[in-house]
């Protein structure tokens, strides 16, 4: 549903004088700015990117008409500093600036100077920033202008009947800050962290205390408005399907609503802009309660107002989908001072948008790093990446590579065809939650639009990280083949009678010993008698197995092994003939699962102090996440390597926990 909500004037006075934008900074990086990039290079507008040290040679600035580097890695030394951004833009004679999202798309702050500066903000203006940085303050004038909320909670006076309670940061989104509390036990400890994490996040440890709504849905609506007094809201979103208060999964419209809860939803939102003079694109977050939960509840459920995003959202895709719109071009369109079109879009079919990351679910979702060799998906869905082939994913930023979007008429068709599109996408470098994210959208609940709420992953976890071997063994030996022509002048065969080749790959724990000859007669695989070969090149070997023909695509990175294939994607870690035996460590080492540094330590923590399992010991950031490291089981803390501010690598041994 699209509806308008107009004040006094719906399209610009008679002569009126636009701005005209010729050139743009964006103030940003990495997939959101090459997004805006693409908008402005359709509408003849000249682009400026900003770049850390760390991002030197990434796409964004590769794509740029003239780049400007911010000198340092960091965000807070190089993509926080407003006055530099600025700066930049007056250097390369941009005369608009476009915040993405993130950084600093909502400091009324950095608004202001680039306004002061003489160039065009494309984003709304700063009071209506401002009346919306804090969440708490946000929901004063949200209650004042009638828009449905949750009552806060002072933590000092919670009791058990209150729980489970979210910590919430005041400041910033993408779930930084957010705490969820079932015991009041752990209530200090987990304010305590949300604060840290929010001052490093955002430079702002304002926390607040609500109720948290179990089973709830997050959904939103994307509203346009200009400085003409006109309001859109266009549609719905869900955005249920979240890790650590991360949406992952999201699409649009938002599935099984009631008519009446849907028209709810953009009263709310219409007002949510007016109450503010919003300008520009914003979404407005609510929380929908599920059917019949909370006081006076109805049969659908409640919406509660959670925040309003003063920026474009990372899933702003899957409304331009089914609007046939570009929020990007409606944006610098409003920045000029032009009124919104009068014919409104209507929307068709349906959409959804996984967002592929760096990152393993199945090891509590720890961000990875290293170079992306390739990343490419089936033609038919739209791609937005932040990287390209041969990119590095650093430490340093949020770990998403891209988000893939699907239309499609109806709902069953564009989430079997997203599924099927990142099923055969070539994904190779770090660990990705690719398979996730296929499973998630065939898991029975998603697909019936049944368990769209924030506890999905909470519940199902454990089934969609589950490893697949089934087809393993004979991806090792399609990547045993293609190893042994590559490295052959001949191709591996052999004319005369020989020993077996044998190579070795790891999966998930499992080691996969693949023995072959490989001769005039053909292939000869202990293990796969029903096996034949078709074809064998060094990147593509084709097989017959009992009658039915596959082809594998393989390729090689290192000791790292893509083969990608009908049975899906596998990475198999190629093992040396004779491995090193000085890799062993000491028995209850806890090394860092990824790089960062260490933020925090445990208070009053020693060596030779007793510990029990699970007690958190030290705290990790990287991409822009803290990560908790326990005690895996009672001991005594034998060595305590690790100083706060250190920076590690992977594997770096950081305390020891013996029996």
């Amino acid at each position: 549903m699209t509806t308008i909500d107009s004040g006094a004037a719906t399209t610009a006075a008679g002569g009126e004088d636009f701005v005209e934008i010729r050139s743009v900074l964006v103030a940003n990086r990495g997939e959101i700015a090459r997004r805006i990039f693409r908008t402005c290079r359709e509408l003849g507008i000249a682009t400026v990117a900003v770049y850390s040290d760390a991002d030197a040679g990434a796409a964004h600035v590769r794509e740029a008409d003239v780049a400007v580097r911010l000198p340092g890695e960091a965000p807070a030394e190089t993509y926080l500093r407003g006055e530099l951004i600025v700066k930049a833009a007056l250097a390369a004679g941009a005369d608009a600036v476009h915040p993405g999202y993130g950084f600093l798309s909502e400091s009324d702050a950095f608004a202001a100077a680039v306004a002061d500066a003489g160039l065009v903000w494309i984003g709304p203006p700063p009071a209506a920033i401002a009346a919306m940085a804090s969440k708490t303050r946000a929901k004063e004038l949200m209650a004042a202008a009638g828009v449905p909320l949750l009552a806060p909670v002072d933590p000092a006076a919670a009791t058990a009947g209150d729980l489970p309670l979210l910590v919430k940061a005041a400041a910033g989104g993408g779930g930084r800050g957010m705490r969820i509390v079932r015991e009041l036990s752990v209530m200090d400890g987990e304010l305590a962290s949300a604060r840290a994490e929010a001052i490093a996040a955002f430079g702002d440890g304002e926390v607040f205390v609500e109720p948290y709504v179990e089973g709830g849905r997050h959904v939103e609506v994307q509203v346009l408005a200009d400085a003409h007094g006109n309001v859109w809201t266009l549609g719905t979103r869900d955005c249920s399907l979240q890790r650590r208060h991360q949406k992952v999964i999201e699409e649009a419209p938002a599935p099984g609503l009631p008519e009446e809860l849907r028209d709810t939803l953009h009263r709310a939102a219409a007002q949510a802009a007016r109450a503010i003079d919003y300008r520009g694109a914003g979404t407005v977050e609510f929380l929908v309660s599920p059917a019949g939960s909370g006081e006076g509840a109805a049969a659908s459920g409640r919406a509660y107002f959670l925040e309003m995003n003063t920026r474009l959202q990372v899933e702003h895709p899957v409304t331009e989908a089914i609007y046939r719109i570009d929020l990007v071009a409606l944006q610098i369109a409003v920045a000029e001072g032009r009124p919104l079109p009068a014919a409104l879009p209507t929307p068709h079919g349906h959409a959804v948008e996984a967002r592929l990351y760096a990152e393993d679910p199945a090891a509590d979702w720890q961000p990875q790093t290293g170079t992306v060799h390739r990343i490419a998906v089936p033609d038919g869905v739209r791609l937005d990446s932040g990287v390209t082939d041969g990119d590095t994913v650093t430490v340093h930023y949020d770990p998403m590579l891209a988000k893939v979007i699907a239309w499609a008429p109806t709902r069953a068709e564009a989430v079997r065809k997203l599924a099927g599109a990142l099923e055969r996408a070539r994904v190779h470098g770090p660990v990705t939650n690719r398979e996730l994210l296929v499973r998630s959208l065939r898991h029975p609940e998603f697909a019936a639009a049944t368990g769209l709420d924030t506890g999905f992953y909470d519940r199902n976890l454990g089934a969609l990280t589950a490893a697949e071997a089934t087809g393993d063994g004979l991806c090792a030996l399609a990547a045993a083949l293609a190893d042994a022509h590559g490295r052959s002048r001949f191709g591996g065969f052999r004319n005369v009678p020989a020993g077996p080749q044998v190579k070795s790959f790891a999966r998930a724990g499992t080691t996969h010993e693949v023995r072959y000859r490989l001769g005039r007669e053909g292939l000869d695989a202990a293990d796969f008698p029903g096996v034949r070969l078709v074809a064998l090149a060094a990147d593509e070997v084709v097989l017959d197995v009992d009658g039915l023909r596959r082809t594998f695509a393989v390729a090689r990175y290192g000791d790292q092994v893509h083969v990608d294939s009908p049975l899906g994607a596998r990475t198999l870690t190629a093992l040396p003939r004779f491995p090193d035996p000085t890799t062993r460590t000491e028995p209850g080492s806890l090394l860092a699962p990824m790089p960062g540094t260490v933020v925090r330590i445990a208070d009053g923590l020693a060596e030779g102090d007793r510990v029990e399992a699970g007690q958190p010991l030290l705290w990790l950031e990287a991409m822009k996440m803290e990560h908790k490291i326990t005690a895996p089981a009672a001991g005594t803390l034998t060595a305590l390597p690790a100083r706060t501010g250190r920076q590690v690598e992977v594997g770096t041994l950081l305390a020891v926990v013996a029996d």
